[in-house]
């Protein structure tokens, strides 16, 4: 009596594997995406007053804020990684700096968008003294770090994307007119006036927008398979 063995079966399963190309690919989309919102943004930011706190806009403009902070800290590393070598330590400061203005801003964002609302009605001094922040008013209440911190996102801004973008100029390896563009965006604000203020993120959304294309578009060459020749092969067989 024999018995019969099950036979096995072999599946084809599909598995996707994640390589440098596919996650550098991803990298320049949130970059894109980073850019595109933070010109959005500034299009539609309703006026840094009390009234403008509890409107549906003004929790629009800090929700898709919040998402480009993160998006941008994607898009910053993968820009980075890509061209580590090249950009050297004046990038690696560019992008730190840069990076830690958009970490900085998120949680500034976070407030304005979940915490100010809550308080513009039983606390208007305290709302209004956050908004100084940006719109550069005086406190009449203490607001302890926050104006530090506020000071500090904005030093991190323009040191951070003049170094990265003049690091991404100089390396040649991302198209170096949209580093340019980046630096030159990011120095703006210093040369207009603060009611138009606002409009010095297009040019570095437009920067920024455009290196996360060149990094998504950007054709990575395959790793190629080591070769045997035919004397290796033959000694091989010898053994």
């Amino acid at each position: 009596m024999t018995s019969k063995q099950p036979t096995a079966t072999k599946h084809s399963v599909s598995t996707t594997t994640i390589t440098p190309p596919t996650l550098a690919r991803w990298a320049g989309l949130a970059a894109m995406a980073a850019g595109i919102i933070f010109i959005f943004v500034q299009m539609i930011h309703p006026p840094e007053v009390l009234s403008s706190v509890t409107t549906s806009t003004w929790a629009v403009v800090h929700y898709l804020t919040i998402a480009m902070c993160l998006l941008g800290l994607i898009g910053m590393t993968g820009l980075y990684v890509r061209q580590a070598r090249a950009v050297g330590w004046l990038g690696l400061l560019g992008y730190a700096m840069f990076s830690l203005f958009l970490a900085l801003t998120m949680t500034l964002v976070f407030a304005e968008a979940f915490i100010l609302p809550l308080l513009a009605t039983e606390t208007p001094k305290f709302v209004e003294g956050f908004l100084g922040i940006v719109s550069g008013v005086t406190s009449e209440v203490d607001l302890g770090s926050l104006p530090t911190l506020g000071m500090l996102a904005g030093v991190f801004y323009m040191f951070g994307g003049v170094l990265f973008g003049t690091a991404i100029f100089r390396a040649r390896i991302l198209p170096r007119w949209a580093g340019f563009v980046l630096a030159f965006g990011t120095v703006l604000p210093l040369l207009l006036p603060h009611a138009i203020v606002r409009l010095a993120a297009v040019p570095v959304g437009l920067g920024l927008a455009w290196l996360g294309f060149a990094l998504w578009s950007e054709r990575q060459q395959p790793a190629t398979e080591p070769r045997l020749d035919q004397n290796s092969l033959q000694f091989r067989q010898a053994e």
